[in-house]
């Protein structure tokens, strides 16, 4: 009786018309976004953070969550029309979606990866509420050197398993950390690493770091990009699948949905790992498995299920524990906090409208997605022959503008740009910038948590160790550590002995 009770205050807050409004505007742009290859979800949601300001800390988040879950729905568009995907995640469903296309197929294709992709949002949604409440009830009992332990094993985590060296990824970790130590000190006052500049004083801005890493970075990155499109547009049509089609896609949907739901709730993997390795298990289970890669309608439902799934899920860690297990999730939980609303498990008990609201607006959102992907797809098909060039010198304006109003100061932008150079460099010597995000908004909580710890420990170390939950999660950042580190040790001797 009480879950009803929750559910209809959410679907009483996600149904107010400001909300409502919001929660068609964020998939609207998620949409528009996931559809133009070049600006993916970290680029707006960086871009709107300014915005968010201005709105209340529930509508922030359901246009944030909205332009999320949005992007993944528009990035299929773009992978089976133009074989180009619109998000890394959709990178998979270019191989069958495309053949499918080409062989005139284009609308079966497009109603099955909306379908899927709803069917999957919905479930990931339900499971947000199922895993969520008992989590967050579990997270209750934790201390100080439980939160600081259970923050350390995100951050490995999300740098063991992100893409690329494992030894890159641990220092963009540590350089966020540090960037999240400038400013003044909370506990003496004291300046920390800001070199006498008093535009230091409070540290730099989270949106300064967000816009220039992420959006910033990934216009300068992708002005170095060749445009070629191929848009297939005069074979669509049948937007309505075939029973055979529902039939075949059935069973690939719920496996997707299921490996989606799983990899999004863990640090560092999202949609991208989860869509990737639902396809391999097709593969696998596939009576033909070479029908894959030449129009296999199961090629498309099953990672587009997974990518929405993992979207979905990918908010049981962060608004339960408070701990952001993607670059885009660390985005959202940055504007909720500049919000004034602290992520965690008492965030049911203290903003019960803020997470219920959410959770209602998800299931708005994704039937409002399904009535936007269809129906619309002729308006999406004459965006992508939008030329990149024309599209970034509004964004680099509208990142400027939306520093320069946050505090009325042109550091703001200036720093901004340094960093946007910062980010380009860093995608050169291919240093992912995720932990690097994870890292400062982490940061700070994890140097309050410790310090809270060793105060009421008297300085004794030894409170990590004493603590249950404290000691299982440290171990297990250790596991994951040398399961990362051997491998490569055991690469690099082979390789000098052959050498030898």
């Amino acid at each position: 009786m009480e879950f009803l009770d929750h559910l209809m205050l959410g679907f009483g807050v996600a149904m107010s018309l400001q909300n409502l409004a919001y929660c068609f505007l964020g998939v609207l742009l998620g949409t528009l976004i996931g559809v133009l290859p070049g600006v993916g979800p970290l680029v707006t949601i960086s871009m709107l953070l300014p915005i968010t300001f201005g709105l209340s800390p529930v509508a922030s988040v359901i246009m944030l969550a909205g332009i999320y879950y949005g992007a993944q729905y528009g990035g299929s568009t773009t992978a089976i029309l133009v074989n180009l995907p619109g998000e890394t995640s959709s990178a998979v469903t270019c191989l069958d979606g495309y053949q499918m296309a080409r062989q005139g197929r284009a609308g079966a294709a497009l109603a099955i990866a909306a379908l899927s992709s709803f069917v999957a949002g919905c479930i990931g949604t339900i499971l947000i509420v199922a895993l969520g409440v008992p989590l967050a009830g579990w997270a209750l009992r934790f201390g100080a050197e439980d939160y600081f332990a259970l923050m350390l094993l995100g951050l490995v985590a999300a740098s063991v398993l992100t893409h690329g060296d494992l030894l890159k990824a641990l220092a963009m970790v540590i350089l966020g950390l540090l960037i999240g130590l400038v400013g003044t000190d909370v506990n003496s006052g004291i300046e920390r690493y800001t070199f006498g500049l008093p535009e230091l004083a409070d540290g730099i801005g989270f949106t300064v770091l967000a816009v220039g890493i992420f959006a910033v970075a990934e216009v300068v990155s992708n002005l170095e990009q060749k445009e070629t499109r191929e848009v297939f547009t005069k074979t669509i049509g049948g937007l309505l699948p075939s029973w055979s089609d529902l039939k075949t896609a059935a069973l690939p949907t719920l496996r997707g949905t299921a490996i989606g739901s799983f990899f999004g709730i863990l640090p560092g993997t999202g949609p991208s790992i989860s869509s990737f390795s639902s396809y391999m298990v097709e593969k696998k289970l596939a009576r033909d498995p070479s029908r894959f890669g030449k129009g296999a309608i199961e090629g498309v439902a099953s990672p587009e299920a997974a990518n929405n799934a993992a979207a979905q899920t990918a908010f049981i860690p962060m608004l339960t524990l408070g701990i952001p297990g993607t670059a885009t999730m660390a985005l959202i939980l940055g504007a909720l906090v500049m919000n004034g609303i602290q992520p965690g498990p008492s965030v049911m008990t203290r903003n019960p409208e803020l997470f219920w609201g959410v959770v209602a607006s998800m299931f708005i959102g994704n039937a409002m997605l399904v009535a936007l992907n269809l129906p619309l797809v002729g308006i999406w098909v004459r965006l992508l022959t939008i030329p990149y060039r024309w599209l970034f010198p509004a964004i680099i304006l509208f990142c400027a503008l939306g520093n320069y109003s946050l505090n009325n100061s042109s550091i703001d932008v200036y720093l901004c740009a340094a960093v946007g150079i910062l980010g380009y460099v860093f995608a050169k010597l291919s240093c992912p910038p995720a932990p690097l995000i994870l890292g400062y908004v982490l940061g700070p909580m994890m140097e309050e948590n410790i310090r809270r710890a060793l105060l009421l420990s008297e300085g004794d170390l030894s409170i990590f160790v004493k603590s249950p939950i404290s000691a299982t999660l440290l171990v297990i950042s250790g596991l994951l550590l040398i399961s990362m580190i051997l491998p490569a040790i055991r690469a690099k001797k082979e390789q000098a002995y052959a050498e030898g």
